[in-house]
Order: structure tokens, then sequence, then C-alpha cells
């Protein structure tokens, strides 16, 4: 509080008061207190601000000693939450969810069908025939004795492996034919490690295609696709346990379709294959050709030794026909009328007669050729020869070899068949009633 008086200017501040500060008393002449008085007025003001200012923050301290004024308080963070908050404060996702960000369509498809694929242990008994020779004269083993001639075993075991797929909860597993033909004994290994023993329940050699039987029940089943639905290049997953390495997959893509087992080089089949680049090897056979939804399409069932990258699968929907009827033990009819024969172009024809070399005149027409004809063969009971040229079956018109040994196949054994042919310049009609290819083999 400032008090002015005539002769002199008294400064007096309460605070001080209240500390027991002194009073402040300046004395100045009239001339002097017009000469000096705005300079100390404004002098006075200052000090008594800064005065003031440090009695109030020593007050407040001593009043209030928990209170840290000068002490920085940190920001607020919890309104503004960090990344690490964030994370921790979300909720997990479900395990569901994260399958789905991580996995790809291959481990999708083979989460869905790798428990059904199983491991096929064989061992058959192998009768090994030697000619006799001289050391078998009794004359010379009575006078070396048995033991200075080595022993050959007539009898040995051979073990073989490959895959397969069980198609019934109860046990029913779909392989080839080449995997469990003429075993003794069968070992099925599932997944998860249990062997459990097997019993060959049919046998299609011409498809080649088995069902193999285990006892088991509510058992984990490979879904089957549509082999008629596929691309080419679709997807294509391989499943089985080659050279002995359980649960291998490659992945590939269809190569082509059709493709018929005459192209492939096993001219015994009555198979129209799919071709793929998806790795198959030896022990793979039988396993499961999968799509990208993880259904099975194919059978892998054929390896090429001269070959690179290139496999074979029977069609699913080929299986899918006869798999019930081998299950139940019976025979898979197959017509054949004994021929061997080739597609005919024109232009095939006329590159053929244009050779000085050639036996035969062709006619330059579409159709197929006859190559050679089995003796005693229907083909050969219906008068059929070398250098015919098949271009009708029942009225239909026949243009590939492939579509003539499809025909046959969905024929009848003894149901004729009425054949038109090109014999030189020459229409002719034959009548041509298939047999059994399995009474063929057999003779």
């Amino acid at each position: 509080m400032l008090i002015g008086c005539r002769n002199s200017i008294y400064h007096v501040c309460a605070t001080c008061q209240l500390f027991g500060i002194a009073e402040i008393t300046m004395s100045l002449s009239s001339s002097e207190e017009q000469r000096f008085s705005p300079l100390w007025r404004q002098v006075a003001s200052h000090a008594l601000v800064a005065v003031l200012s440090v009695a109030l923050t020593l007050t407040s301290l001593w009043a209030f000693p928990s209170l840290q004024i000068l002490k920085r308080s940190p920001l607020p963070i919890a309104t503004v939450p960090s990344p690490t908050t964030i994370v921790e404060t979300a909720a997990a996702p479900t395990t569901a969810v994260q399958e789905v960000a991580i996995r790809s369509f291959v481990s999708a498809a083979i989460n869905r069908v790798g428990p059904a694929v199983v491991r096929i242990d064989t061992e058959r008994t192998i009768t090994r025939r030697t000619p006799d020779t001289f050391f078998g004269d009794p004359f010379l083993r009575d006078f070396f004795g048995n033991d200075f001639f080595p022993r050959v075993p007539q009898e040995y075991r051979q073990r073989g492996e490959g895959s397969g797929f069980i198609i019934d909860p109860n046990g029913m597993i779909l392989t080839n034919a080449h995997v469990v033909s003429g075993a003794d004994s069968v070992t099925v290994t599932l997944k998860d490690g249990r062997k459990l023993k097997g019993e060959v329940k049919g046998v299609d050699e011409p498809s080649d295609l088995a069902v193999v039987k285990i006892n088991g029940k509510n058992l984990p089943v490979a879904p089957l696709g549509n082999s008629k639905d596929l691309q080419v290049g679709d997807w294509a997953i391989a499943v089985g346990n080659p050279l002995g390495l359980d649960n291998t997959v490659t992945l590939g893509i269809i190569s082509t379709l059709n493709r018929s087992s005459a192209q492939v080089g096993i001219p015994d089949k009555r198979l129209d294959f799919i071709q793929t680049d998806a790795a198959i090897n030896p022990g793979n056979s039988g396993g499961p050709l999968l799509n990208e939804q993880g259904e099975v399409i194919g059978i892998n069932t054929a390896i090429r030794a001269d070959a690179q990258g290139i496999g074979f699968a029977i069609p699913i929907d080929k299986a899918k026909v006869i798999k019930d009827a081998l299950a139940r033990g019976q025979k898979i009819s197959h017509p054949y009328i004994g021929v061997q024969m080739i597609t005919l172009a024109p232009e095939l024809a006329r590159e053929s007669n244009s050779d000085p070399n050639t036996t035969i005149i062709l006619p330059e027409i579409d159709g197929v050729l006859v190559m050679q004809v089995m003796p005693s063969s229907p083909a050969a009971a219906a008068g059929l020869r070398r250098g015919d040229v098949i271009t009708q079956v029942d009225g239909k018109t026949i243009t590939t070899a492939e579509q003539l040994q499809d025909l046959v196949e969905q024929s009848r054994v003894n149901q004729s068949l009425q054949f038109t042919i090109q014999r030189g310049e020459q229409t002719q009609q034959l009548s041509v009633k298939p047999g059994e290819l399995r009474e063929a083999a057999s003779e």
C-alpha cells in the first residue's frame, strides 16, 4: 500500500508487516521530490511487485508443503493411447480368423484330405524258376558235394509300397491295382500312426483300380470331386508317400486332359489320363490328386521313366463308376475287339501313299486305320484286316482311335456292333461281337 505526505512518501507492505519486516521510509526535500518523484515511483513499483511475488511464493510453500508447483506434470497419456495400448486392449482374434489369414489354399486342402491319405505296404511271394544246368547233375553233386554248389533260392519275398485314400468311414480304401495285385499281405498305415491289416476286396487291371478294406469306424474320408469339370491350367495337388517319405505334398497344374493310355505308353490299360506337372514318384501310386478345394479329382498312377516333370492320374469319375462293384468283389467287364489302331487323316494318308516303299494304298479320308489284327480275336473272327479304315460304328461317325476305344468300352460283350469300313476303293459292312478282355489276357 502506498501512502503519500507533503514532506515524505511511505512505502508500506502489508505482507512485510506480517513477517515483521521494517517499514521503509524515505524523506526528500521539495526540489528533490519534484526531480526524483517519477523515477522513484517506477522503481518502487517494480520492487514492490518483486517483493510481493517472493513473499507469496514463500507463504504458499510454508502453508502447503505437499504442493509441488515447480514440478512438471506428465502428459495425460490416458487420453492419447499408444499403438501398443490399442493392441493390448483389443480383443484377440479367434483361431478361425488366424488360420484364414495365414494358410494358403494348399494347406487348407491338405488339412481337409490329409487325414484320409494312407500308406500301403505289401508283400508278395515270387517264385523263381532256374534252368537245369550241368551243376544239377547228380554225379557232379555226389563227387563235389552239395555244399560246393551255391544254392539259388526258388522263392523270395518281394516288398512294395504305395498310397491310397479312405472313401468310406468304415474303412474302404481306393488305390491302384498294381499296388496290391498279387499281394499275400497288405498293411495300411494311417496318418496318426496306426497300422491295420488290409484286405483286397477287388482289383481291376485294365483301369488300374483296386479297393482295400480295413476294420475301422468313423474314419476320416476324402471328399470326391468331378474330373469332368477340370480345365487345363487348374491347380493340381498330389498327396502320397513317395520313396517311403510319408505325408508328402507336391503342387502343379493340370497339363492336359484325356491323354490316352496308348499315348502314355501303357496300351494294356483302358484309360484316358489326367496329365499333370505335380511331382509324382514311386510310392505316390494310389494317392489322391486334389483340386484347390481339397476334392479328389484323380488317382496318381503312372510315371514315365524318360519324362521330366510329367505324371498321370486316373480321372476320379472313372473310379466312381466301378468302385462300388470292386468293393463287393465283382469283376469289371471290359469289352474288346482285338486291333491295334491309329487315327487317320487325309494328310497322313497322302504322305503314306507318296512313299515309293509303301505296301498298301490308303484311302485319303478321316477314320481309324487298323494297323494289326490279333489272332483269334473278335476282329479277326469278323473279317477285319490290316489296312482297313473304320469310318462308322452303329451309324456313328468315327474319326479318332480314342473315340472308337470309348465306344467299344461302353458296349457289351457278345453284343454285335455294325462297323462301316473302307477297304481300298470299296465300302463294306462288318458285324463285330466284342469279347471279354480279361479272358483274352488269360489265354
